[in-house]
């Protein structure tokens, strides 16, 4: 046979097959009308499962973050047919204008693939609608966990979760349209822990959308994997009751074991109930939240820069004993002319001076530190050459950078050098008499209430800490974190007995600035310090550790626009160390009154007296 007569057999085969698939799919689409009906019966359905995300526990094992079922109603919009809209609308809560623009959305973005068009229904409103759900095709329900918070504490430390944006979908490909991410505190910091992995089955479904069997005998499904849970540190004994104390004050608590770096206690008042962020009503509460003026939704704890105020002179004197320019018996006289004071005796040395929290020794203590005479022909470069030493001194504290906190939101304060003072003045156009009120922890300085509490760990320790974390442990209890440094300061220890000493009587002798903290049989030593606020009252702050043979605790309270500290910052702290150590409360009347006190009201009531103009 020769090559042409070959290729019209060949031409010939391919006709002749071609012709029988032809028939063949006329007979089972035009003629048989079982295959037509079958098909219009059954069909296979891909459901994600979606995994429980991980619990979060407090120390103790008593859960901070719980799941709870929720169902979300799913379209896919090629099996949609007309059905009663009315009805419809009724039955799943939603306005008719939302119907149609829903199912327009979800057709843009897959006639094939499902869309959620409503989402996180309870499961009892779930079983009202999933028995007529049926009667409209192309909707079907899919299981989900919602978060839950047994004890309604932590807000700001725990975060929330949140619907994913367009931008997240592109970006990462585990997401799709619909799901939730954490956002903010732990949710958003441990997202991938948490979120676990989510599964996939395919079921063969008939026409009203009931499930028939799986499908292929679920050689194609995969497993979802349940997120993994968080074990932290929170006390949630000190953590509920720190909230108690500051309803209705503006401020925050941070407490911490000085041995480990864990978080014991994290507030930030004002603040909310996470439940008001879960489920169908959290867009309409976040927006309430965010219009409100004294804005719950900020955290103060981590995100809210101040002047320290006198909590700061420790750091002041630890320095300048480890420079030798001072030494623990080094006296100044209570020189109002310097800088105003409250009246108190002199201190003739660092211990006293801390106990009555003297403003002019730590300017001469600070002046000692910049005026160096390192430079002994120009003023202005030996204030830079001092203030650099002191500024490098400061950064080994933790100051002056973001905590390395496992918290996404942390700030880092403002710990001023060199370089700040050239741009903000020009150079050499300051010296110590233009920055002096650092000495007392004014002026340019700011630290975020996590420094402050890790500066009380720091005197705990004699010159060491570890880097501030909430989470102990990830999916098992014993499977403790990697992250968390150990740093120290290069202070020699033996100066810290000498600050130990101070802020023992600073709460424990007459002429201490925080009597109201003392508690029978617990030694705790603290530091009150008052920052001013040019716009208000004055805020109060107070940073401890106790017990002082064995430091288990270390906190600060910050409560805005409060006055002296150791009028409500002290009281509070000594409260929160002793149930902490002791798990009961030996002064209700000290806790009836602070639970009481309502110094937001106050604030709003407060004129500023006028300072009187210096006379020439």
């Amino acid at each position: 046979m020769n090559l042409e007569s070959r290729k019209y057999v060949l031409a010939a085969g391919v006709l002749l097959v071609s012709l029988v698939f032809i028939l063949r799919l006329f007979w089972v689409q035009v003629v048989d009308g079982k295959w037509k009906a079958e098909a219009a019966n059954i069909s296979e359905r891909k459901i994600t499962v979606f995994p429980s995300r991980g619990l979060i526990l407090d120390r103790h094992g008593e859960l901070m973050v719980a799941n709870t079922p929720v169902y979300d109603i799913m379209v896919v919009p090629k099996d949609v047919r007309p059905f009663d809209t009315l009805a419809f609308c009724s039955l799943v809560d939603v306005q008719l204008p939302e119907v149609r623009k829903r199912l327009h959305d979800a057709r843009r973005y897959s006639v094939h693939k499902p869309s959620v068009f409503e989402k996180q229904i309870t499961a009892e409103q779930y079983a009202s609608i999933a028995v007529h759900l049926h009667q409209y095709p192309g909707f079907y329900g899919q299981s989900r966990t919602l978060r839950t918070y047994p004890p309604h504490a932590a807000p700001h430390m725990l975060g929330y979760l949140s619907e994913v944006d367009a931008r997240k979908v592109e970006k990462d490909p585990y997401y799709k349209p619909g799901d939730v991410i954490g956002v903010g505190g732990l949710e958003q910091q441990y997202e991938h822990e948490l979120r676990g992995q989510r599964g996939v089955k395919y079921v063969v479904v008939d026409v009203h959308n009931n499930i028939q069997a799986p499908y292929k005998d679920r050689q194609y499904d995969t497993l979802a994997h349940a997120g993994s849970n968080l074990y932290t540190g929170v006390d949630l004994r000190i953590q509920q009751l720190g909230e108690q104390l500051m309803v209705n004050k503006k401020g925050s608590i941070v407490a911490i074991d000085p041995k480990t770096g864990e978080i014991l206690c994290l507030v930030s008042s004002p603040a909310y109930d996470p439940e008001l962020l879960v489920g169908r009503v959290r867009n309409t509460n976040y927006g309430i939240l965010q219009r409100d003026p004294i804005k719950p939704l900020f955290d103060r704890a981590l995100q809210a820069q101040y002047p320290p105020g006198s909590i700061y002179k420790i750091v002041q004197t630890l320095i300048a004993l480890q420079e030798g320019v001072i030494t623990p018996n080094t006296g100044f006289p209570c020189n109002k002319s310097l800088v105003g004071c409250h009246a108190h005796p002199n201190a003739g040395d660092i211990i006293h001076a801390i106990q009555y929290s003297c403003n002019p020794y730590f300017y001469m203590v600070f002046k000692r530190l910049v005026e160096r005479g390192q430079n002994k022909n120009n003023r202005f470069k030996d204030a830079a050459l001092g203030l650099d030493n002191w500024h490098a001194h400061m950064l080994r504290f933790g100051m002056g950078q973001r905590p390395p906190v496992d918290l996404p939101s942390a700030k880092g304060g403002n710990i001023p050098g060199p370089s700040y003072y050239d741009r903000k003045y020009g150079k050499e156009r300051w010296a110590f008499s233009t920055i002096y009120s650092v000495s007392i922890g004014q002026g340019e300085v700011l630290v975020v209430p996590m420094q402050m509490a890790n500066l009380a760990a720091i005197f705990a320790n004699k010159g060491w800490y570890i880097d501030p974390h909430v989470v102990r442990a990830v999916g098992h209890r014993d499977s403790l974190v990697q992250g968390p440094q150990r740093h120290d300061t290069g202070i020699d220890p033996k100066w810290y007995d000498f600050i130990q000493e101070g802020m023992r009587r600073v709460v424990e002798e007459p002429g201490g600035t925080a009597r109201q903290a003392r508690v029978k049989d617990i030694t705790i030593c603290g530091k009150t310090g008052t920052a001013e606020n040019p716009h208000g009252k004055d805020h109060a702050v107070f940073v401890a550790f106790a017990p002082m043979e064995d430091p288990q605790i270390a906190i600060a309270v910050y409560v805005e626009n409060s006055g002296f500290g150791g009028t409500w910052a002290a009281p509070i702290a000594s409260l929160l160390i002793e149930k902490y150590l002791r798990d009961t409360i030996t002064r209700p009347e000290l806790m009836e009154r602070m639970l009481k006190a309502d110094l937001i009201a106050e604030e709003k009531n407060y004129v500023k007296p006028k300072k009187k103009p210096r006379r020439p």
